[in-house]
C-alpha cells in the first residue's frame, strides 16, 4: 500500500523522534486522513528491525480495525491479547490488546517489562487515564506513539503529561486543501435552544441535562432538517439512547427513512450495512459512532449532542469529512445553543488557530443565513481579525513611541509581523514550560528583542527560529520594524533588509525627519 505524501513524512517524522531519544511521542491526523495506515506502516518497519510491536485500543472494533489495516497494507498478522485470548507463545510480533484486559495487575504479571519493544496507542487522547498508565508504567522501557484526531489544547496539556513530544500534525484545513477530505459547509439553524441550565461533569456538559435541555425541541429540529437533509445520507449525535430512538421515529413522521443504532442492537451490523447502502437517509445514534466506524457516503452531520471537548466534536463531525464519489461538500447543521456560563465547541472550532478567529467565524456563519464554506469563513474572520489588531497596535505605538527602550518588546514584534502561531501560543510539553534559560535570554537581546517578557522557554525557542528564518529570508530586524514604526511606517514587518535599511539610511539624511516626498502611511518599498 503507497503512503499519501503526509503519510510518508508522519511516518519519518515519528522514527526520527525515537531515533533521537524521545521515547514518547504523538502523531495527529484528522479523522479520514489513514492514522491506521501510518501506525501500521510504522509497526512494519518496528518488526523488520526484529521489535515486538502492542498496538493498544479501548474498543473492539479499533483492534479487528487496526489488525485488518495491518495484514492488508503489510501482509503481517496479529495476535490478540483480549478476554481469553492472549498473545504469549504466539510467533507472531505484532500484538492487538484491550486496554481493560491488560490493565489488570494479573493479567500484566503474566509479561516481563520488556516484553514490548514499541506500544502503538490508537485514539491517544484517551491515553490521561489511570488504565493506560498502569500499562505504561509495567512497560517502561517500551518506545510509545500516541496517536489522535486533532485535539484541543486541553487535551494537549493533559497529553503532555504522557507524552515528550509533538512529532507531526496534519490539520483539517491541509487535508481539505490538498484533496484528501471533503469541504466543509456550515449552516447556522435560527432555532435558540436554551442551555443554560446544563451542568458541568468531568470536563463536559452532564448529558441528563442535555437530554432534559434538548428535549423540547425535538419537533422544530426535524422540521428544520427537512430544508437541508430530506436528500442528503444524515448522521445525528444525540445525548441518551432514549431520545435517539424518539427522535428516529420523530424524523420518520416528518419524512424522513430514519434509523437508530445503540451499543445494545443486536443487529447492529445489519443497520450500519442498510444505511450505507441507502436503505435509511437518516441514522441517529447516541455517542456510539465517533470511532470506529467509517461510511464514506455521509454528507450530512448533526451534532445534538454539544459539547466542550475539540477532539470529541471533532470525532463527530469526521465521521462525515471522507472523500466518496458523486460528494461534493460535508454540510454541518450548527444551532443557537443558548448558554451565558459555557463555551461549546461549533464548526469554528475545526479549523481556527485561536478563539478570537473562532468567535468572529462564528458570527459570519451565523449571520450568512445560508451554508457557508468553512475555509472561506475562516480567511474572512482571520482578516477581521488582523485588521482589529492592526487599529489596536497603532494604539500601542503612539503609547510606545513615548517609551526610550533600546530594546523590541516581543508583543510589539508579533504583533508587526502578524505572527499569530506565536502570539496564540501555549506551552504543552515540560520543557517548553520551564523558564528561558540565559542561553536564549543573551541571544534574543542581542537580536534586539527585550527577554524579560518572555515568560517560557518554548515561546523563547519560537521567537529565536522565528527571527534566524526571517534572517535567512532576508527579512527587516526587530530594530528596524521598531524604528520605522516610530514614523508611521506600515506593514514594516513585511519589508525586507535592504528595504528597511535604505529608508532609515533616507530617513537620517533628513536629520532624522521623514523625507518631504514620503507620506508613511501610504508608503510601500520598491
Amino acid at each position: 500500500m503507497e503512503l499519501r505524501p503526509y503519510q510518508k513524512e508522519a511516518k519519518e517524522a515519528v522514527l526520527a523522534q525515537w531515533n533521537d531519544g524521545i521515547q514518547r511521542t504523538l502523531l495527529v491526523l484528522p479523522t479520514g486522513c489513514g492514522k491506521t495506515v501510518v501506525f501500521a506502516k510504522i509497526t512494519e518497519e518496528c518488526v523488520r528491525n526484529g521489535k515486538r510491536v502492542l498496538i493498544l485500543a479501548h474498543r473492539g472494533e479499533l483492534l479487528s480495525q487496526a489488525s485488518d489495516k495491518i495484514e492488508k497494507a503489510c501482509g503481517l498478522k496479529c495476535a490478540v491479547e483480549k478476554a481469553d485470548e492472549t498473545c504469549l507463545d504466539s510467533w507472531y510480533r505484532i500484538t492487538v490488546g484491550s486496554v481493560q484486559t491488560l490493565m489488570r495487575e494479573k493479567r500484566l504479571n503474566n509479561f516481563s517489562p520488556n516484553y514490548f519493544d514499541v506500544i502503538i496507542i490508537d485514539e491517544a487522547h484517551h491515553a490521561v487515564s489511570d488504565s493506560y498508565t498502569r500499562i505504561l508504567d509495567h512497560f517502561a522501557n517500551a518506545a510509545v506513539l500516541g496517536v489522535t484526531a486533532t485535539p484541543d489544547r486541553g487535551d494537549m496539556k493533559n497529553l503532555g503529561k504522557v507524552f515528550q513530544s509533538l512529532a507531526y500534525e496534519y490539520t483539517l484545513p491541509k487535508a481539505i486543501r490538498e484533496g484528501y477530505l471533503s469541504p466543509i459547509k456550515a449552516v447556522t439553524i435560527p432555532l435558540q435552544i436554551d442551555f443554560t441550565g446544563v451542568s458541568v461533569q468531568a470536563g463536559d456538559f452532564k448529558v441528563s441535562d442535555i437530554d432534559t435541555a434538548l428535549d423540547p425541541y425535538l419537533y422544530q429540529i426535524a422540521e428544520e432538517m427537512k430544508t437541508y437533509c430530506l436528500n442528503r445520507k444524515t448522521v445525528v449525535f444525540l445525548p441518551l439512547v432514549k431520545t435517539s430512538q424518539k427522535f428516529r421515529d420523530i424524523l420518520n413522521q416528518a419524512g424522513f427513512t430514519a434509523t437508530e443504532v445503540n451499543g445494545e442492537s443486536s443487529d447492529r451490523t445489519e443497520i450500519l450495512e442498510d444505511f450505507d447502502k441507502g436503505k435509511y437517509n437518516v441514522l441517529c445514534n447516541s455517542m456510539l459512532l465517533t470511532e470506529g466506524w467509517d461510511c464514506p457516503s455521509v454528507n450530512c452531520v448533526v451534532v445534538l449532542r454539544p459539547t466542550k471537548v475539540r477532539s470529541l466534536y471533532s470525532q463527530m463531525v469526521g465521521r462525515g469529512t471522507r472523500l466518496c464519489e458523486g460528494k461534493t461538500e460535508l454540510l454541518l447543521l450548527d444551532f443557537l445553543w443558548h448558554t451565558e456560563r459555557h463555551e461549546l465547541c461549533r464548526p469554528a472550532c475545526l479549523i481556527a488557530e485561536n478563539e478570537e478567529v473562532a468567535k468572529k467565524m462564528t458570527e459570519k456563519i451565523a449571520d450568512a443565513g445560508c451554508p457557508v464554506d468553512l475555509e472561506g469563513a475562516e480567511k474572512a474572520a482571520a482578516d477581521d481579525v488582523v485588521a482589529e489588531r492592526e487599529q489596536a497596535l497603532a494604539k500601542q505605538l503612539a503609547e510606545m513611541r513615548k517609551r526610550k527602550k533600546k530594546l523590541v518588546d516581543p508583543l510589539q514584534f508579533e504583533l508587526s509581523i502578524q505572527a499569530e502561531d506565536l502570539s496564540s501560543y501555549v506551552p504543552s510539553f515540560g520543557w517548553e514550560m520551564s523558564p528561558p534559560t540565559k542561553k536564549q535570554k543573551e541571544t534574543l537581546e542581542k537580536l534586539g528583542i527585550l527577554p524579560d517578557e518572555i515568560d517560557n522557554a518554548g515561546k523563547a525557542k519560537m521567537i529565536l527560529d522565528r527571527l534566524e528564518k526571517r534572517r535567512i529570508e532576508g527579512l527587516a530586524t526587530p530594530k528596524q520594524i521598531r524604528r520605522l514604526e516610530m514614523y508611521d511606517f506600515q506593514h514594516v514587518g513585511a519589508w525586507t533588509f535592504e528595504q528597511a535599511r535604505k529608508m532609515i539610511s533616507r530617513i537620517a539624511a533628513s536629520g532624522w525627519k521623514v523625507p518631504a516626498n514620503v507620506v508613511p502611511k501610504e508608503y510601500v518599498p520598491e
